[in-house]
């Protein structure tokens, strides 16, 4: 009986635990070619596409709306 409580408890840790292991950093990327802005979840490299805002968002709509307010992406 204690395994069974053991084994649910550690699936539940593990399925809540999950969406943390997802992407949490999300920054503002502008293409070098079409100097068009988007939302990136990894750090632009600098080449392709540049950092637009200097900045790591938490979720991709604080990223979004921040976007919509850099000079560079209007």
């Amino acid at each position: 009986m204690m395994i069974y409580k053991v084994v649910i408890a550690t699936a539940l840790i593990s399925a809540f635990s999950m969406p943390s292991f997802a992407a949490t950093e999300y920054w503002v990327a502008k293409d070098a070619v079409s100097h068009k802005c988007e939302v990136v979840s990894k750090k632009p490299d600098g080449t392709k596409m540049m950092n637009a805002g200097n900045k790591m968002y938490t979720s991709q709509s604080k990223a979004q709306a921040a976007m919509k307010q850099m000079a560079a992406c209007k």
